[in-house]
């Protein structure tokens, strides 16, 4: 009979849009902000925002995370991970605002391919895929690396983030805590405590997926914006350049905005007009999103 008794504990992927910069909140250690699920708390969703301490918008869960060597301890933690969106990046006490663009460098495409793919990524995956012990296992590996780093810009899969951590993880480029190490001693991204930046792959994945089909992007959006926030905000969500034109006609096509009858202030440039999200198009159509019509 164990001797350790089973923890269950709520952690959040809590995520804000700052300056077109996806960031999430983390405490010390690179922690994921986390509180337990008590015995008065009618749902989990309740407790998680009995303690979150801010005012999420948006909130879904996301999978249940078990497994047992997931912390360095003997503890046995299960942790019921969720996805929150909140609107500003308000400071917070015991935490801070960071890009989830630190902790997954290669996942930014809105430039282009980052760097670190051609130079460090791939070649360490095919050194991973050629070295393994038997031909099918090779071929195996090797398929499972053209679909998440396809060297094409148009085949990049923007979704398969928790794929993309899973074989940098198996392949030793990135570790599971700061008490790890990876193979190689480089380390791709900043570490984060446990297996926490395993939950937020998980986040980015159900996000970028879930703005192609519902319009949760608004939750992350002030009330009013301009086409060209709105374009920028979902750019930096998926990590993808969006066709300008494509996307614009796309929103207005789909009901999602309508005109608040105020201009942005001339800075440099001609004014533009702001818009609202309308809220009907919930009610209206529950499967409205953005479609992302690529810039490539």
């Amino acid at each position: 009979m164990s001797k350790h008794k089973i923890k269950i504990e709520l952690n959040a992927v809590i995520v804000t849009l700052n300056a077109n910069d996806p960031q999430i909140l983390v405490e010390s250690g690179s922690a994921l902000p986390s509180g337990p699920f008590e015995t008065e708390h009618r749902t989990l969703e309740q407790g998680l925002r009995s303690w979150a301490g801010l005012p999420l918008g948006y909130v879904e869960q996301l999978y249940t995370f078990a497994d047992k060597d997931r912390r360095k301890d003997d503890e046995r933690v299960v942790s019921i991970g969720y996805l929150a969106l909140v609107r500003s990046a308000s400071e917070q006490q015991k935490a801070v605002w960071s890009s989830w663009y630190w902790h997954f460098p290669w996942e930014d495409h809105r430039q282009g391919c980052p760097a670190l793919i051609a130079k460090q990524i791939l070649p360490a995956l095919d050194k991973w895929a050629t070295g393994a012990s038997d031909a099918a296992t090779k071929r195996a590996r090797a398929s499972r690396v053209a679909v998440a780093f396809s060297t094409e810009e148009r085949r990049w899969n923007d979704e398969l983030v928790l794929q993309r951590y899973e074989l940098l993880w198996e392949s030793g480029l990135v570790a599971e805590s700061p008490f790890a190490k990876t193979r190689n001693g480089v380390e791709l991204g900043v570490v984060m405590a446990h297996d926490h930046r395993r939950i937020v792959a998980t986040a980015m994945a159900r996000l970028r997926a879930k703005i192609k089909y519902r319009p949760v992007v608004f939750e992350l959006m002030p009330d009013s914006f301009t086409l060209l926030q709105l374009q920028e905000g979902v750019e930096a969500l998926a990590g993808l350049p969006l066709h300008k034109q494509n996307f614009r006609r796309l929103v207005e096509s789909q009901g999602l905005v309508e005109e608040t009858g105020a201009m942005t202030r001339a800075v440099a440039g001609r004014p533009a007009k702001l818009f609202a999200f309308r809220r009907e198009v919930l009610q209206e159509r529950a499967a409205a999103g953005t479609k992302l019509p690529r810039a490539f």
